[in-house]
């Protein structure tokens, strides 16, 4: 089944549910009437903004009081790394919702994200709080890199790529660069390989806009002696170089 595929009819009446069940006040029927055999015609992301346009529709314009109801309704934590690929698709809407208001109140979002990636990612979402606010949140992300939990070790990478799939280019690795160059070096020597793929990532980005910044990256983390994981990061970040 391709992605947009789970976005479907019978998805909108669960996810309806979910939601009145945490928000006594969302409005379920003009919720999944407006949505109704709406959404076969539609790509992925037409459809992920289609069934926020309706949940924005049919809940309270207070951001901050729908976002406190989210959290209710979270659920239990992934007990493995990749997990959020397979089981956490139910709550891209909820993310693409923070994504899209997200800065009408960015700590709190930044919070909500925080418990929203142990779920599923909030690797999209996270990036307009960088766009608006890079120092402050960046300094709360340098934080999760030490978090017990691996998603939100993984978000702290993630979630400042330059060149993350399926979304814009974001420059805060070149513009907040030391800030950039701790986040990495926090978890250069991460033991989840989720975590190191996404390091990887990360440098193999930066290779592309920035190569010397990439290589210094690297310099600062060899003066300081080599490990297994630094070194499978490195292999990572440099597959594309000649």
């Amino acid at each position: 089944m391709k992605h947009k595929d789970y976005y479907n009819d019978d998805y909108i009446f669960s996810i309806s549910k979910k939601i009145h069940s945490v928000m006594p006040d969302f409005d379920e029927k003009n919720f999944c009437q407006s949505l109704a055999s709406r959404l076969d015609d539609k790509e992925l992301f037409a459809r992920l903004d289609f069934i926020v346009d309706a949940m924005q529709e049919s809940m309270t314009s207070d951001y901050s009081k729908n976002v406190r109801a989210f959290f209710n309704m979270l659920g239990p934590e992934l007990t493995q790394p990749e997990g959020m690929f397979n089981l956490g698709w139910w709550l891209w809407p909820v993310g693409r919702y923070v994504e899209r208001c997200g800065n009408e109140n960015w700590l709190l979002s930044l919070a909500f994200l925080k418990e929203l990636t142990k779920r599923f990612t909030g690797e999209f979402a996270i990036r307009p709080l960088l766009q608006e606010h890079p120092k402050e949140v960046m300094d709360e992300l340098i934080k999760w890199t030490a978090d017990k939990n691996v998603h939100v070790r993984r978000l702290a990478s993630e979630g400042v790529r330059i060149r993350l799939p399926w979304s814009k280019k974001l420059f805060v690795a070149l513009d907040e660069f030391e800030r950039y160059t701790i986040i990495l070096t926090n978890l250069k020597d991460d033991p989840e390989k989720f975590v190191q793929k996404s390091v990887g990532n990360n440098l193999n980005d930066l290779y592309k806009d920035d190569p010397k910044k990439a290589d210094f990256i690297i310099s600062q983390w060899e003066k300081r002696g080599r490990s297994k994981a630094q070194d499978w990061i490195i292999k990572h970040g440099r597959r594309n170089q000649k």
